[in-house]
């Protein structure tokens, strides 16, 4: 095991019982009354192993009794940090990455777990999947950032497979969102409540604001909650702000976007609810890409062919999702104590747009001008059903808790490339761009239909010091191509495949409170992801440049192999945690690999394949301690970090892993008083060595402090102020450096992150 974070995690654990030993020393009494609400709050914030998660076991259960490594992140830490993205949700969680990058919709790609991400973790809204990502080629790039995080309540993540509970596309983790409900605002005597936040962030110079209104009675209760954020281009470290290929200062952008989430409940009784929801989201970003611009070769190596004079991105996305579900408490029937159910549909598009003015160059001078329109839809339609019931029964001298559930999921996916060329001299209009003819589909359009039963036991042997628990789930995939007109066109003579997959997922999960403090915890996870639609039927045939990417319908699932053991501590005033993981991957797909070429086949032929085995495994710490619970000198102090390191390899290559993140950690220290505090946030890396090619780009290590600050100046009104990045530093994350990247590039600088800005935002409620 690497040296450092084993020495790190030691040095943890063996400084909890000397830290606990002081608590319990520290004499009561001799503060004054605002130290003791502002030690009251912190007590409260520091026992993080008190709080009450549902995504690890699909029961709600104190993180000190789960069997994973779950991180949850409430609203009031969203505001605290200022979070408007998914880089800011996961700023302060090693192990937990979000790449971006120089890239269009504002640089934010997917959610990595542990090194692993894309469609291999699954992300969720109050229970349903978030679309999924889809890419293809230049410009033609549909990600997950759907949700306005200012919508919700909570974010769970769960890390490691959770195939058991969650199925196919869970096999790097679950991110579970869960948006807010009128009952989060509503209670005893208060009937009304209306809220709104305005905030700023210079990294982007962006402005966003929403509303918040909530009502209930006896019986009925609702919300509805909007939201509009405007922005430009996140900032960088570049200073190379001409038009060309050695651009490195960000492309010039215009983004907006807006929400809506309004929930309507009807409670017939205090055992019973009923909701409704409906949800909505819809951004757009306009790009001037200037690092376009300039003379390329359409041949690499070759002469400059080419002279583009101008190329501007128009993107656009939409989700919107209704559902309707229904809660039964205390039913004590003999199958169930409690059910909940929903029905849903969800409907999300991306839409592309890209314009294009060039050239052909003829001895250094521009001739031919042509005007190319581009257009990349991704469509994606889901209508499903789940429900999920608890029974609680004692057998012996055990108790068991069964929690058992069916899904029921029905997904629509149409995607098309199309586009024009404009002879901007001769007015001729034509469908061929190179190498395509429009309108092309990369899949034929296809339909999945996914079945799934599960079912949890979860044990207690000696009233709760110890914890059994095994899960397993069968899952049925079935894919259902249809050869439409467009596919077959730029496919002549292919054949579609269908396909279908049952999976079976067990799990078996342990925690023992082997004293009041510390606990054991850890299990064996099995997952899977069936092969995805676009890759049983990727296809396009270019015989100008003769090849042909074929249909594969023997891929076989992607899985894995998991086990995890782990330790906590949870004392009144320190909690602590590290926890050792490995996890082998086995069948990982491969799109469009090269299969043959001429004279073995007419054409050069690419298919999707089984080829990919990998390992990875790592390390993952955190702790935290109010300090004046330690020694009353210190009261409304406190501090809290975390660590991980991975390590990963193909099994086929022997090479490292690119998708695995340099060690990492964050720290703070926090004063809190009763009406405002103040933290300052550290975050660091080592540097990323360990590539698979020699001369590939090696990230360097950083270390970056931001400053955070609230204010509770009035009664329902608060302001939240952040500095990040305060010393200006010049730094990469590695989730943000495209794959492959040379270490003699000129464009370093164009996946730096911002340097120093200033964010803030103010919350009034009553």
């Amino acid at each position: 095991m690497h040296p450092v974070p084993s020495t790190l995690a030691l040095a943890l654990l063996f400084a909890i019982p000397a830290v606990s030993a002081a608590a319990e020393a520290a004499p009561d009494g001799g503060t004054d009354p605002q130290s003791l609400v502002a030690a009251a709050a912190a007590a409260g914030a520091m026992n993080e192993f008190d709080r009450i998660v549902v995504t690890a076991t699909r029961t709600e259960r104190a993180l000190d009794d789960v069997p994973n490594v779950v991180t949850a992140i409430d609203r009031e830490r969203m505001d605290r940090e200022l979070v408007r993205d998914l880089k800011d949700l996961f700023r302060y969680e090693p192990g937990i990455t979000v790449t971006g990058g120089a890239g269009r919709f504002g640089g934010i790609g997917d959610i990595r777990i542990r090194a692993l991400g894309g469609n291999r973790v699954r992300i969720e809204t109050d229970g349903v999947a978030v679309p999924d990502a889809f890419s293809i080629g230049s410009f033609s790039n549909a990600n997950r950032n759907f949700v306005d995080l200012d919508t919700l309540k909570t974010v769970e993540v769960v890390r490691g497979p959770g195939s058991a509970l969650y199925g196919s596309d869970a096999l790097g983790g679950v991110v579970s969102f869960v948006t807010k409900d009128p009952s989060d605002y509503l209670g005893e005597g208060k009937d009304a409540y209306f809220g709104f936040k305005l905030g700023y962030l210079g990294e982007d110079n962006s402005l966003f604001g929403s509303a918040t209104a909530a009502f209930g009675g006896e019986r009925w209760s609702g919300l509805v909650a909007v939201g509009h954020r405007q922005g430009q281009e996140r900032e960088n470290m570049g200073e190379n702000r001409s038009s060309g290929a050695t651009r490195t200062a960000p492309n010039p952008q215009d983004s907006d976007g807006r929400s809506l989430l309004a929930k309507l409940v009807f409670a017939p009784s205090q055992n019973q609810r009923f909701k409704l929801t409906v949800e909505g989201n819809e951004d757009s970003v306009e790009t001037d890409v200037l690092s376009a611009l300039g003379d390329t070769s359409t041949i690499p190596g070759a002469p400059p062919s080419v002279r583009v004079a101008s190329q501007t991105g128009d993107d656009h996305q939409t989700r919107a999702r209704v559902a309707f579900a229904h809660e039964i408490e205390s039913l004590d029937a003999a199958l169930a104590d409690s059910l909940q159910w929903q029905i849903y549909r969800q409907d999300s598009e991306t839409t592309q747009r890209t314009r294009e003015e060039r050239a052909t160059l003829r001895n250094g001078v521009a001739i031919n001008p042509v005007l190319r329109e581009r257009e990349f839809n991704f469509d994606q339609r889901l209508t499903g059903f789940d429900a999920v019931l608890h029974k609680d029964l004692r057998t012996g001298f055990v108790d068991h808790a069964f929690t058992y559930g069916v899904e029921l999921t029905r997904t629509d996916f149409r995607q098309k490339r199309d586009g024009r060329a404009t002879n901007l001299l001769t007015g001729t209009v034509s469908n061929v761009i190179s190498p395509d003819t429009f309108p092309v589909r990369d899949f034929p359009v296809s339909q999945t239909s996914q079945a799934a039963l599960y079912v949890q036991d979860e044990m207690s042997f000696a009233d709760g010091e110890f914890r059994l628990i095994p899960a397993v789930r069968v899952d049925y995939y079935k894919l259902d191509p249809e050869l439409d007109p467009i596919f077959a066109g730029d496919n002549p003579g292919v054949v579609v495949s269908d396909l279908s997959e049952t999976s079976v997922s067990p799990k078996l999960g342990a925690v023992w409170h082997f004293t009041q403090d510390w606990s054991l915890f850890g299990g064996y996870q099995h997952g899977f992801r069936a092969p995805p639609y676009s890759d049983v039927n990727l296809g396009f045939t270019n015989l100008q440049f003769g090849y042909t990417a074929i249909p594969n319908p023997d891929l076989k699932p992607e899985t894995s192999n998991g086990v995890e053991l782990g330790l906590r501590f949870s004392g009144e005033a320190v909690y602590a945690e590290v926890s050792a993981y490995y996890n082998r991957y086995d069948d990982f797909i491969e799109s469009a690999v090269q299969v043959s070429q001429p004279p073995q086949t007419p054409l050069i032929v690419f298919q999707s394949r089984n080829i990919a085995d990998a390992e990875i495994h790592g390390l993952e710490a955190r702790a935290g301690a109010d300090l004046g619970m330690l020694n009353e000198t210190f009261a409304g102090w406190s501090v809290k970090g975390a660590v991980a390191w991975s390590k990963g390899e193909d099994r086929s290559t022997n090479e490292a892993l690119p998708s695995i993140d340099p060690l990492r950690a964050t720290l703070g220290i926090a004063y809190d008083r009763d009406t405002w505090g103040v933290e300052l946030a550290g975050r660091f890396a080592g540097r990323k060595d360990e590539l698979p090619a020699a001369n590939q780009f090696e990230i360097p290590g950083y270390g970056v402090f931001d400053l955070l600050a609230h204010w509770n100046f009035a009664p329902g009104a608060v302001f939240d102020i952040g500095v990040f990045n305060l010393g200006d530093r010049k730094y990469w994350d590695a989730g943000d450096v495209p794959a492959g990247t040379l270490a003699s590039s000129t464009v370093l600088d164009r996946y730096t992150r911002p340097g120093r800005s200033v964010g803030a935002s103010l919350a009034v409620s009553w």
